[in-house]
């Protein structure tokens, strides 16, 4: 549901602007019509400031490092240059780190030399040549005679030296390489002052986070409500030679009772009223304890707009159940549900809902598990269990799992039919919704039509199917758009009829995917299964030891990548399918209170 909202008009003296913006600030209930300015350096500078605040903080946090002693924090206003400049340092020791150990990697295959030892060689005119070669090609070059000297080998490859003096020149057939500039005793040194720098620079931010964190978050939070405050000062109208300050915003209808006490009491002009279709009026979703776990899914989409229905309470246990249906075994639901009501004691506050979502989409893939008779992969239909052969009967088979997905959307689209009218009364009047409800005239029609006639209550009479596509057809024809004359309705009718008709069908073939994810889950369960079956029986010794790691990690991997696929599809069913036949259009703004 969405809750009401009251639109309040403020007029306030310059002077005492401040203190009633202070004021409004800790009530925390006005949402603020912010007018369009030009915000000032000092608040450009202040938003950089937060940004900077926000690096440092996620910097710390990555540390999870328990915070101690938070009266020693320190008191360093440039703390958060610090930590990031730290961090950036630690970056380039890291950087460095990596060269040096590619650089020693290839230094160490020609030893422990010495550049000074090279050049006084060269000034006796003896200059060593470095080359690598194959094995076979060194041992042959050494059996040649040449002055040839194994330094290292590595992967059937030979570094060596030849030693070649002024007055004899050797043709090897072999490219000479550079040697490194740096042997690999001194790169090993310099890794080890790196690696020692990066210590002593993770104890540094490991002190930030244990003492200066939460001092970070505070001022954090100080700086975030001086930008709000002055934001609104900024982007307010001002009027009668900046004089008086107008400033307006909105309120939930069930605490504007309460605000009203307050205004009354410091004696400010205002003038309330109730928001029209021009208003962009902010939104606050209000639900029943079970719908209201869903609305961050919903929220993924977009808020409803003011003027809509608010779909979520609809769309709830569609989704629960579809999530069911994807996963459809009942020992990952059976787990879902126990897993999460045993860690819900320890986790924090703000999870608990998740949990609780958690718990009911379990309660639901249980559900399908049992339906169709899907147990940690093993099928409860074929396997010979003395618990389950009274109600063998009663599980669902492949090609009646397939009949009721497609029962289960063809619901939903008829549900979205229904909203979709509702929301046209809603916003434009009945009128606009006589075509909306020529469409359910029809496919109700047809469907009672055809169930009364199978069950032998009504004889089969094309005149009444025919009597029910007419009364459904005048209305979509002749309704289409109250806007336009009789002709162009009529034509914008046989459109609505072709692009609804194939629009439908479309729709209510994209719920084969329940049934496809579902029979997916249980496939790789069977198989995942079968192959630990293998396993046990490989080995008397080992096989029950791998037979249960596997079982553990396959079934692990099912339960992700399922899982996956059981929320996405759902979602895209929730916001493509029934989101369109329900004429949802979105596009509101939360309802953000000025507060600290």
């Amino acid at each position: 549901m969405i809750v009401p909202m009251i639109k309040y008009s403020f007029l306030v003296f310059y002077k005492e602007y401040n203190a009633f913006l202070k004021d409004i600030q800790k009530l925390g209930v006005l949402h603020i019509i912010e007018k369009e300015a030009d915000l000032t350096e000092e608040l450009k500078d202040k938003f950089n400031e937060i940004k900077t605040y926000k690096k440092a903080i996620r910097v710390l946090k990555k540390r999870n490092i328990p915070e101690q002693n938070v009266e020693q924090i320190v008191k360093d206003e440039k703390l958060p240059e610090a930590i990031l400049d730290t961090e950036v340092r630690i970056g380039n020791f890291e950087s460095k780190l990596e060269e040096l150990k590619a650089a020693y990697e290839k230094a160490r295959l020609w030893g422990n030399f010495s550049p000074q030892l090279l050049q006084q060689l060269k000034a006796e005119d003896i200059f060593p040549e470095f080359y690598t070669a194959p094995s076979r090609k060194f041992r042959e070059l050494e059996n040649t005679g040449l002055p040839v000297i194994l330094i290292s080998e590595k992967s059937s490859r030979i570094y060596f030296v030849l030693i070649r003096t002024k007055d004899i020149e050797f043709d090897l057939d072999l490219e000479p390489l550079n040697l490194p500039e740096i042997p690999a005793s001194e790169l090993e040194k310099q890794t080890e002052v790196a690696k020692a720098e990066i210590d002593q620079l993770n104890k540094k931010l490991d002190e930030y986070a244990k003492f200066s964190l939460a001092r970070l978050e505070q001022k954090m939070a100080d700086f975030i409500n001086e930008l709000e405050f002055e934001k609104i000062k900024v982007t307010t109208e001002k009027n009668a030679d900046d004089k008086l300050m107008l400033l307006e915003g909105w309120i939930p209808r069930s605490k504007s009772d309460i605000f009203n006490l307050y205004i009354e009491d410091i004696g400010v002009l205002y003038v309330r009223r109730r928001g029209t279709p021009k208003d962009k009026i902010p939104v606050l979703l209000k639900n029943n304890r079970f719908s209201s776990l869903f609305e961050p899914i919903g929220s993924l989409f977009s808020l409803p707009n003011y003027a809509e229905i608010d779909l979520t309470v609809f769309f709830a246990p569609f989704f629960m159940l579809f999530f069911g249906f994807c996963l459809g075994d009942a020992g990952y639901g059976l787990l879902f549900l126990v897993g999460a009501g045993i860690y819900k004691p320890f986790a924090d506050k703000k999870f608990l809902p998740y949990l609780s979502l958690l718990q009911f989409l379990g309660a639901a893939t249980l559900l399908f598990g049992i339906v169709s008779g899907t147990f940690f992969g093993i099928n409860l239909i074929e396997a010979e269990f003395s618990l389950t052969q009274n109600f063998r009967n009663l599980f669902l088979d492949p090609n009646k799992m397939f009949q009721l997905s497609l029962a289960l959307g063809g619901v939903q689209i008829i549900l979205g039919l229904f909203l979709k009218a509702a929301n046209q009364i809603k916003q434009f009047g009945y009128r606009y919704a006589l075509s909306t409800c020529g469409w359910l005239i029809i496919i109700l029609g047809i469907l009672v039509y055809t169930l009364l006639a199978k069950l032998g209550v009504i004889l089969n009479n094309a005149a009444i199917l025919y009597t029910i596509i007419s009364v459904g057809g005048f209305f979509i024809l002749f309704f289409s758009d109250p806007q336009v004359n009789v002709f162009a309705r009529v034509s914008k009718g046989i459109w609505d009829v072709y692009s609804t008709v194939t629009g439908i069908f479309g729709d209510l073939l994209s719920y084969i995917r329940l049934f496809a994810l579902g029979l997916s889950s249980a496939i790789l369960g069977f198989v995942i299964n079968d192959i630990a079956l293998q396993i046990l029986d490989s080995s008397k010794t080992l096989g029950p030891v791998f037979f249960v790691i596997f079982l553990i990690l396959g079934h692990t991997l099912n339960i992700l990548i399922s899982s996956l696929g059981s929320f996405v599809h759902p979602m895209r069913l929730t916001f493509v399918e029934f989101y369109k036949n329900a004429g949802f259009k979105g596009g509101g703004r939360a309802y953000k209170p000025f507060t600290k």
